[in-house]
């Protein structure tokens, strides 16, 4: 197998790069995504290295990049100190839930809209698609006023509601959907296959990408959000890892300023881990919702 045989190219082959004005095109966008990708992951970067530092290394003016000293044990210490397996059961048992409300209703949503197609279901898409257009703050006074007046603060599940109604994830559902082979669809309907079973037994085996694409938006969105958290969930007892930092950093516990950038450390690293292990499905979302 030859070298061409073997590249998996893009918009820019090899025999492009044999013209001069390609390949100038070529390493300047090279060059424009290293500088977009150091931006990108110098402040994590800096975030591990300092929490690395001891304090006096720490406060050390000019500051160093690569630690002198290492002590493993401050990692544990820290952890054991802020409790950190708590918050982070917590902020476990928030994902699994918006998780789980997210794929059910929001693919139940996109289910109705793309497949069983009722009366006026045009009018309830367009009205999903207008929700897009509300920024999430504003809706965050009804959403509270409404969680209070069915008694659901400090508990876990008005946020696993919330987290569950998305306008984006309906969409991506639906246009997901509309791919599937309408033979199929018939196929089961002439069996008498009910409208649910047809739902979980054939639509939803066949949307395993998408699943996995709204899964991983989901996890990031409901682990970084803090202030919807923050104001239904009093108890300190039910507190997720962000409202933790918050509390660390504007309460009246000190706390030294290298087992702060730990915490912030603890904080930040399931969303890398998720970005690392399911980057493809991530540009797969990025795509699907592009060309839809």
């Amino acid at each position: 197998m030859s070298r061409l045989d073997s590249k998996t190219s893009g918009i820019i082959n090899f025999l492009d790069l044999r013209k001069p004005s390609v390949k100038a095109l070529y390493y300047i966008l090279l060059f424009i995504s290293c500088c977009i990708a150091f931006v990108c992951l110098a402040p994590p970067l800096w975030v591990f290295l300092s929490s690395l530092k001891n304090i006096k290394e720490f406060a050390q003016v000019p500051p160093t990049i690569i630690p002198h000293t290492f002590e493993p044990q401050k990692i544990i210490t820290t952890w054991k100190t802020l409790n950190f397996t708590k918050y982070y059961i917590n902020s476990f048992i928030l994902v699994a839930g918006s998780v789980v409300c997210a794929i059910v209703f929001n693919g139940l949503a996109g289910y109705v809209i793309s497949i069983i197609k009722p009366r006026g279901y045009r009018f309830v898409f367009n009205l999903i698609l207008w929700s897009l257009m509300i920024p999430a703050t504003i809706n965050l006074v009804p959403i509270f006023k409404n969680i209070v007046a069915l008694k659901l603060n400090n508990s876990y599940i008005p946020l696993w509601l919330s987290y569950g109604a998305n306008a984006f994830y309906v969409l991506l559902f639906k246009n997901f959907f509309d791919e599937i082979p309408r033979e199929i669809i018939e196929a089961a309907k002439i069996d008498g296959c009910p409208n649910l079973r047809l739902f979980y037994k054939i639509v939803m085996p066949l949307s395993v990408p998408i699943i996995m694409v709204v899964t991983i938006f989901s996890i990031n969105a409901s682990w970084s959000d803090f202030l919807l958290p923050y104001i239904v969930l009093k108890n300190r007892e039910s507190y997720t890892v962000m409202i933790k930092i918050y509390e660390m950093s504007f309460g009246n516990t000190w706390m030294s300023a290298d087992m702060k950038m730990l915490a912030v450390l603890y904080a930040i690293l399931p969303p890398v881990v998720l970005v690392i292990f399911f980057q493809k499905y991530l540009t797969q979302g990025v795509v699907i919702g592009g060309l839809k």
